[in-house]
């Protein structure tokens, strides 16, 4: 039996396809790189730039060296006196609202000397407000809540003075009892109210921040002397600014009212009624 030749094994002439490939391959993946560096985050760049630029301007934060403990000093040395500018000085101590109030009415009073003379204006105080009550027919005509002349100065004197001061600042309108029924004011709450409110626009204007101001009504409510009398009602017509040591004064004078007996300012004086004047 004649023996088989045995067949030779193909030769594969395209084996270089494989290494073109991965050739290929890897130049995509050269240029992919090679890409995604070329994109620059214009705000990223912008962020490394000015932080790189801060730093290098920044001066030194100790051009002398730190000494560590304390230098000693070489013997018989004198010592110097310590720089003014590096002594730390204790915090000043809050002023005590008592003594504060004083100072206020000091003031005031300097302000409102004249009227106080004539004995339109009083001012008193105590630990929590200082409180200057001035007559009706010195700021406004009966029945209207528009400021009269003669009265601008002196207000706008007296804003003048409250003005720098951190108080809180109550704008208080009161009237007597007799009715007033009109098509701008219905009632004494409104008239009472409204010229408070005419305080207020004129300190404004002079100056004091409105968000220490507070205009408040109390109509014929809040009497000081009987209405069933000339005099009386003449002295309930009036104006009360109160000045406040904080703003809770005026929920400690409703807890406790003995803390509402006020004492005279300086030079203060009851005020007398004057002579002529009418109901609101």
């Amino acid at each position: 039996m004649a023996r088989r030749k045995r067949a030779e094994p193909h030769e594969n002439h395209e084996r270089w396809l494989v290494s073109y490939a991965d050739f290929i391959t890897l130049l995509f993946a050269f240029f992919v790189v090679m890409y995604s560096i070329s994109s620059v985050n214009e705000g990223k760049y912008r962020v490394l730039s000015d932080t790189l630029v801060a730093a290098f301007k920044t001066p030194p934060k100790s051009p002398k060296p730190i000494n560590v403990g304390e230098t000693a000093q070489p013997s018989g040395a004198v010592g110097r006196a310590p720089d003014p500018a590096h002594i730390q000085l204790p915090p000043r101590p809050a002023e005590p609202p008592e003594a504060q109030m004083a100072r206020i009415a000091t003031r005031v009073t300097r302000a409102l000397a004249p009227l106080i003379a004539q004995d339109r204006v009083k001012v008193t105080r105590n630990k929590l407000w200082v409180k200057i009550e001035m007559d009706n027919s010195l700021l406004f005509d009966v029945g209207s809540a528009d400021l009269q002349s003669p009265a601008i100065p002196a207000l706008e004197k007296l804003a003048r003075e409250l003005a720098p001061l951190p108080n809180y600042i109550e704008i208080e309108g009161h009237t007597d009892n007799v009715p007033i029924r009109n098509e701008i004011y219905p009632s004494n709450w409104e008239l009472s109210a409204a010229r408070a409110a005419s305080v207020v626009h004129l300190f404004m204007d002079v100056g004091v921040a409105p968000e220490r101001l507070a205009a408040i009504g109390f109509g014929e409510f809040r009497p000081l002397a009987d209405n069933d009398t000339a005099a009386g009602r003449r002295r309930n017509r009036r104006v009360a600014i109160v000045i406040l040591a904080d703003r809770n004064a005026r929920r400690m004078m409703q807890i406790d009212p003995g803390i509402a007996d006020g004492e005279a300012g300086p030079a203060a004086t009851p005020p007398t009624a004057p002579a002529n004047g009418a109901g609101g």
